[in-house]
């Protein structure tokens, strides 16, 4: 499965969430440390469901960029 993550740039480090996995986030140092621990926090947040007798949902948030002009 595929979920979306929002990888957002929080200062000094960046930070990431997956709109379907409410509480399912994740930090690192930079994007690429960001998505791998994103990826171990979804691997980890679907096992956990399923362990406590949960369906994990589907994915169906959509991501996409909008061009604005400035």
């Amino acid at each position: 499965m595929k979920y979306a993550v929002v990888i957002e740039n929080a200062g000094a480090n960046f930070s990431a969430y997956a709109p379907d996995l409410p509480g399912c986030v994740a930090t690192g140092g930079t994007v690429d440390e960001t998505k791998q621990r994103m990826a171990g926090a979804i691997a980890m947040h679907l096992e956990g469901m399923r362990e406590d007798g949960e369906e994990p949902p589907a994915p169906s948030a959509l991501c996409d960029y909008v061009t604005v002009a400035a």
